[in-house]
């Protein structure tokens, strides 16, 4: 059965940091191009980072670069978003999503949430 579960949302203050974790099973995780996308309500989901299968260059949203990194351990079939400095603006659900071939995989979210 493929999974890829979020854990490491929570509530911060404006500034603060949080680190989300995406722990993959059930499908060939190094092969897989990852990536992070947010869904704020009212809003479409958007992606915010990605990362090749081969751990190229990250592609990172104007709005979070520079503030947010992306990586992967495939020893370990984890995916990581280091955000830093975070603003109002990134309050939403996190989503990490695998995707290769046919293959398109999404975990089902954790919540981020950026408060005075």
């Amino acid at each position: 059965e493929v999974q890829l579960v979020e854990s490491g949302g929570g509530l911060v203050q404006p500034g603060g940091s949080l680190r989300l974790s995406c722990a993959a099973s059930g499908f060939p995780f190094s092969a897989y191009y990852m990536s992070w996308h947010r869904q704020a309500p009212g809003k479409e989901r958007e992606l915010v980072a990605s990362i090749t299968n081969d751990g190229g260059t990250p592609n990172y949203a104007d709005s979070v670069n520079g503030r947010f990194t992306i990586s992967r351990d495939d020893a370990k079939k984890m995916l990581y978003l280091q955000m830093n400095n975070l603003n109002l603006n990134d309050t939403a659900m996190y989503y990490c999503r695998g995707r290769w071939g046919f293959g398109d995989y999404w975990g089902q979210g954790t919540q981020v949430t950026v408060s005075p």
